[in-house]
């Protein structure tokens, strides 16, 4: 297993990655990338809404596909937010048609931190989602390092010029991402996740356990059920460091793999009284500061 590093402050050396033949049979990736760039400017703009980003997926999909057809050599691979380890490697097994050993050589790799810190393996929320090129040889640990650098690269960058220093040393990043992995799931979308931030840090302030649905997903999800089952009533009891209705406080680590706007929404909570949130069945978010109200929430929305 190699070991690979992440940090807020230092960024990793990325070996270079060649591709098999230096032939790129016929086709000029002068003509192609600069193509893409271009239609991937227009699903950016998409994303900038939350009604646009289903769309702004199948666009990604389509060109990722169009491009794959057009180049024998290299491969995009489109990685969205809020996936577990395990669902990456599922997809870049699909595009790069890697074998059981090169998907498992993805989930061995294990990092470590800036201060030294080596973590478990399949640690998630440091695998930055986006769309990558990627030579067709491309291994595990290849690929895990990249996402690793990008991490470090767009993170890194986006805290020292939009967040405020007071914020960056009350909040370490190991401490936000975890914050920011669970907004990722929870939210239904860029317009949820500072609400949903305050929700959590108001929680954390008061002592109060979390109670968070994703959190029990991802102590019950597996390849069988899939990796974000329904959670049940009794999912409550599960006996599980993850189990944040069980457990005061954050998880021991992240649950997915967060955007930047998420870890943005992490650092600059919205400021609120409220302790409780929903969604109804039109993805629109109620939150309320008591339990009774929340109980008044659900029979108005969810019943």
């Amino acid at each position: 297993m190699k070991k690979h590093t992440y940090s807020s402050k230092k960024t990793v050396q990325v070996n270079k990655i060649t591709p098999k033949s230096p032939r790129n049979n016929g086709i000029s990736l002068k003509t192609t990338v600069p193509a893409f760039v271009l239609m991937l400017a227009g699903i950016l703009f998409l994303t900038s809404t939350d009604t646009g980003q289903f769309l702004a997926q199948k666009a990604i999909d389509a060109i990722g596909y169009a491009q794959n057809m057009a180049n024998p050599y290299y491969r995009y691979v489109h990685i969205p937010e809020g996936l577990r380890k395990e669902q990456i490697a599922e997809v870049y097994s699909d595009v790069l048609a890697w074998n059981d050993t090169q998907k498992q050589a993805f989930l061995d790799t294990y990092s470590t931190t800036g201060s030294g810190t080596t973590t478990a393996p399949n640690v998630d929320g440091y695998y930055f989602p986006g769309t990558y090129m990627l030579p067709v040889d491309a291994t595990g640990d290849d690929v895990s390092q990249i996402m690793l650098d990008k991490f470090n690269s767009t993170v890194t960058s986006t805290i020292d010029t939009k967040i405020k220093n007071n914020l960056k040393s009350k909040i370490n990043l190991d401490t936000a991402v975890k914050i920011a992995s669970i907004i990722q799931r929870e939210s239904n979308g860029k317009s949820d996740m500072r609400l949903i931030s305050g929700i959590i840090w108001n929680r954390i302030f008061k002592g109060m356990p979390l109670g968070m649905d994703a959190t029990l997903q991802y102590a019950k999800g597996d390849d069988q059920n899939g990796w974000w089952p329904q959670v049940l009533s009794a999912d409550k009891n599960i006996n599980s460091p993850y189990n944040t209705y069980k457990n005061v406080g954050l998880p021991p680590a992240p649950i997915s793999n967060p955007g930047m706007a998420a870890i943005e929404a992490a650092y600059n909570p919205l400021a609120t009284n409220c302790l409780y949130y929903l969604h109804d069945n039109n993805h629109q978010i109620h939150c309320s500061a008591t339990y009774e109200q929340h109980m008044q929430l659900i029979n108005t929305y969810l019943k």
